[in-house]
């Protein structure tokens, strides 16, 4: 019997887990009958995918190579169970989505409840990653589509353009550049220092630039993990918080403790869009979703 389907998303569950235990929870299979899967498709294989040991499973450099193209197939069946269940014209079954943590906890909130009321039939699975992760996550298969900046990804992905975030700084209410909530010039920021995120947050490049543009400096002993911590670490005062303006319109601008201007300049945006692989055949489905992420973020920008 050659490779099953159910037995290939075993083999991606073990990978992804690291242990058989978790693997057959996150299969909602018992734990026997997915080693014995496993081991009939090694058998069917001849080549020993995992290396078993206490502390859990490995891949083998065969099975990592297998495990790669296993998420390739299993991406284009579940692209093509969406494609016949829409074959209707409505939005339905399972996607899943990789969002950036600067942007997906200040719209999707909003956008989840519209798509649930447009499209009851449609599961939306959505994870928060690095803008380094989700690229590599898309290419092999473990998102349908992204939202993040569109031009961090391969000029072979196709793109919806949701909205262009102004950037935004935020300081403590003693702060002298509190005394006005007016729109700031980036040349008012010289010799002040950003406060920024750490390695592999595509914000963080976002920031430097600012920080070089303006002759202002990055904190060299603080890189936050989240927005949240940046704001926070700006309330202590001395520091700059630069925020992306979802965030800001959507949760800084609440903290009475804290000013919020815009920054004037050119180079004080982004770009946020939805992402997909050039090969899916979802296109115009993905663009529906565009549509309602669209709407949102223009509702929180106004």
């Amino acid at each position: 019997m050659k490779p099953t389907l159910r037995q290939m998303e075993y083999l991606v569950a073990i990978a992804e887990t690291g242990t058989f235990s978790e693997a057959a929870k996150q299969t909602f299979v018992s734990q026997p009958s997915l080693s014995a899967q496993i081991k009939d498709m090694e058998a069917h294989l001849d080549v020993s995918l995992l290396e078993r040991g206490r502390h859990g499973a490995l891949l083998t450099p065969i099975g990592e190579e297998v495990v790669a193209r296993v998420r390739i197939v299993l991406r284009q069946v579940e692209e093509l169970k969406v494609l016949v269940r829409e074959s209707g014209g409505t939005l339905a079954g399972r996607l899943k989505l990789g969002v950036l943590p600067t942007v997906g906890p200040y719209l999707l909130p909003q956008v989840t409840r519209e798509l649930h009321a447009a499209y009851p039939e449609l599961r939306l699975f959505v994870r928060e990653e690095r803008t380094l992760d989700l690229q590599d996550h898309l290419t092999d298969g473990r998102f349908d589509l992204i939202l993040s900046t569109p031009e961090d990804h391969p000029v072979d992905c196709k793109r919806f353009d949701i909205v262009r975030e102004n950037i935004y700084i935020c300081v403590a209410p003693d702060d002298p550049l509190a005394e006005s909530r007016e729109d700031i010039a980036l040349e008012d920021l010289k010799g002040r220092e950003f406060l920024t995120l750490g390695y592999g947050h595509k914000f963080a490049t976002v920031v430097k630039d600012l920080a070089l543009q303006a002759s202002a400096t990055t904190s060299g002993e603080y890189e936050g993990t989240s927005l949240d911590a940046l704001r926070q670490m700006a309330a202590m005062g001395g520091s700059i918080a630069v925020l992306p303006s979802l965030y800001a319109i959507s949760e800084a601008k609440k903290d009475p403790q804290l000013i919020v201007r815009r920054i004037l300049h050119p180079k004080a945006q982004r770009q946020i869009g939805l992402v997909w692989r050039n090969s899916s055949p979802l296109a115009e489905k993905y663009e529906k979703i565009g549509q309602v992420m669209r709407r949102v973020a223009e509702a929180i920008m106004s």
